[in-house]
């Protein structure tokens, strides 16, 4: 594994065992972690600068989505090695940590504010998240989140510090991103444009990898029967919850999960203490760490979930502000929710 940068203990901070400590990402450590060094930060530059040469000013327009995927082929063979790997297997941890992508915070405007920000204008920013989401499968978004944009922001959004999503500040509860969506996205992708002032909001995650082992035989046992059902999250506007489902699937020494601890709910008692045990031992094996400019997380929807510490956010044009791409490994699958086999599924 490829040791970051180090940084002082109040820019990069990291949970484990029970205490905040620097972040030295060490084999206990939370996501395997990849750091550019600046030759590749430059190259991934100028392949982000030929890619809007020819890929027009409008992220998601169909020249942009073929310009990610031609353009993808350009990366640097290093950088795409191991994008390979961890598409091959994402490790325990579910994550990956890419650090020095050329994201410079002196250039980026004001953090956004109003509910619902995308990034519809083309940026260097917006074209490496669409890179990396092509080097895992294809963009995809959904309609009734943020008007389908294959780049969203992450930002605070003043009234709804108390959200359980992407415009809240408060504890966010260890998710997969649309849990309740039968074609939900395998990866979500982070690009950190700018830090909250204190350094404090952190990116959780948690694997299953990690917390399977630490589960009674009984718990694993109910996981894997359809006695849940999750409603889709307040950023699609509520709704029915879903059919009921399993949280694991699969292979049960290697499960997938699938759930939402905010929408999730158990259909009987032996359900509800099989999902009790089960966010106990992901918050036991959890990782928290702060991300920088220039950092890209990306987790593997299938096997970890995620969600951020509390912050308090300034509203002065300088809070937090992520960049989020959603990527599919099977596009086809989903054809009959994407008119003219686009890439934004409406249902």
């Amino acid at each position: 594994m490829v040791k970051p940068r180090l940084e002082s203990a109040s820019h990069r901070l990291l949970f484990s065992g029970g205490k905040w400590m620097p972040a030295l990402f060490d084999a206990e450590g939370p996501p395997d972690v990849f750091t550019l060094g600046s030759i590749e930060t430059k190259a991934m530059e100028q392949v982000a600068n030929d890619f809007l040469a020819v890929a027009g000013d409008e992220v998601g327009s169909p020249a942009w989505t073929t310009a990610s995927s031609d353009f993808w082929h350009d990366v640097p063979a290093s950088v795409r090695k191991r994008i390979a790997r961890f598409r091959r297997d994402s490790g325990e941890s579910g994550a990956l940590l890419v650090q020095a992508l050329p994201v410079d915070e002196l250039l980026i405007p004001d953090t956004p504010a109003h509910s619902g920000s995308v990034q519809r204008e083309a940026t260097v920013p917006a074209a490496l998240l669409s890179l990396f989401t092509s080097g895992l499968g294809d963009p995809v978004a959904f309609l009734a989140e943020k008007s389908g944009a294959l780049v969203q922001d992450v930002v605070p959004v003043p009234g709804s510090e108390s959200f359980q999503g992407n415009e809240g500040s408060v504890m966010l509860s260890f998710h997969n991103e649309n849990a309740f969506h039968p074609h939900r996205p395998d990866y979500v992708l982070l690009l950190c444009l700018r830090a909250d002032h204190e350094r404090v909001a952190g990116l959780r995650i948690a694997s299953i990898r990690r917390a399977f082992p630490q589960l009674s035989t009984e718990c694993r046992e109910s996981l894997f029967r359809a006695d849940f059902v999750t409603a889709p999250p307040p950023s699609f506007g509520g709704g029915e919850a879903t059919e009921p489902h399993a949280v694991c699937g699969g292979d049960p020494e290697d499960p997938d999960i699938v759930v939402d601890f905010a929408a999730t709910t158990p259909l009987h008692d032996a359900a509800g203490k099989a999902l009790r045990e089960l966010e106990a031992a992901l918050e036991a094996t959890s990782v928290t760490f702060c991300l920088a400019p220039g950092d890209m997380a990306v987790v593997d929807n299938r096997i970890s979930l995620h969600g951020r510490t509390a912050f308090v956010p300034r509203y002065d044009g300088r809070d937090r502000w992520l960049q989020r791409s959603f990527s599919l490994r099977d596009l086809r699958d989903s054809r009959r929710y994407r008119p003219n086999d686009g890439h934004v599924l409406v249902k």
